[in-house]
């Protein structure tokens, strides 16, 4: 084809491979205007018709809407132009597919109910921007008292929970009873009410007294008293407790008395966990995909309550 031959509709659709019927669209919507028509009344094209078909082809395979389009062969937009603003809609595209799949194998996994699918597809539908606006929301109103710590309030700001554009069904879960428990009022209050304690285990000034050596013996410890079942004022548990005891004592250079005991029992009850706290920051690490540290959050209520129960009345 050079450039002063003209060819019919049926011609241009045979060289493109574009279907005769889409051709008509494009002319009658000014696409791809004709050059011409014969003395029939039938539409011509030319050279320049048949290159403008073929970039609209292109760009419609590409997934390009109609009106970018035309405006790439109206030269009022460039195909790199079009290319890039295509490419982050593809993007979108392609995150939005990842959550549902998400969705679908959280729900599969988890043999959720009806309303419970649908819970879990309203709230991962939320944007990013949306979901930042929730913890957002949560922050402020948690930490809105007169009395609030603001350190505690960066914290929880600091770390708030970003589902990622791939998220694992055991993500997609935490994720929806998190969004839950950021809407509950009640919840909120008792945020604010508990001390500023970071989910990576800022440790307690006991702690940083008695040494990082004792800190960790007594995490093992009582991590295994717990996992074999030891309850803290039972029998089993007095030699591991006495243990303790002697030990922060010898750091300390205090006596290992029952009055020593009730005092160490105050100094790590700011420790226990309120246990709804305690879950929010277990589900915002599980969101956050955050690789979970063995900390001594799980190890003071169980420490506290030993202590208490051999302190001096």
């Amino acid at each position: 084809m050079d450039g002063t031959t003209l060819y019919s509709i049926g011609e241009l659709a045979r060289r493109t491979g574009v279907p005769v019927r889409t051709i008509r669209f494009y002319s009658d919507t000014g696409v791809v205007a004709p050059t011409g028509r014969s003395p029939a009344g039938y539409r011509l094209y030319d050279l320049d018709a048949l290159l403008r078909l073929e970039l609209a082809r292109t760009l419609r395979e590409l997934g390009m809407d109609l009106a970018t389009v035309r405006r790439v062969l109206e030269s009022t937009l460039s195909v790199a132009e079009a290319a890039a603003v295509h490419a982050e809609a593809v993007d979108v595209q392609i995150r939005t597919l990842r959550l549902r799949r998400s969705v679908l194998r959280a729900v599969a996994a988890r043999g959720s109910s009806p309303e419970e699918a649908t819970l879990m597809h309203r709230l991962t539908r939320l944007s990013g921007e949306e979901r930042r606006r929730l913890t957002d929301d949560f922050t402020d109103d948690a930490f809105g008292g007169a009395d609030a710590d603001p350190a505690a309030r960066d914290m929880v700001r600091a770390a708030a929970p970003e589902l990622p554009d791939d998220p694992t069904p055991e993500q997609i879960a935490a994720w929806v009873e998190l969004a839950e428990l950021l809407g509950d009022e009640d919840f909120r209050a008792r945020m604010g009410r508990t001390a500023a304690r970071r989910a990576d285990g800022v440790p307690l000034g006991i702690e940083t007294e008695a040494g990082a050596e004792v800190t960790e013996y007594t995490r093992r410890t009582v991590t295994g008293a717990r996992e074999a079942g030891i309850a803290p004022d039972g029998e089993e548990a007095a030699p591991l407790v006495d243990d303790l005891v002697r030990r922060y004592a010898r750091a300390l250079a205090r006596t290992p008395d029952g009055e020593f005991r009730a005092w160490l029992a105050e100094r790590f009850a700011p420790g226990v966990p309120d246990p709804q706290v305690e879950r929010y920051w277990r589900l915002v690490w599980r969101v956050n995909g955050w690789q979970v540290v063995p900390g001594m959050v799980p190890v003071y209520p169980w420490l506290v309550e030993a202590l208490r129960g051999t302190a001096t009345p």
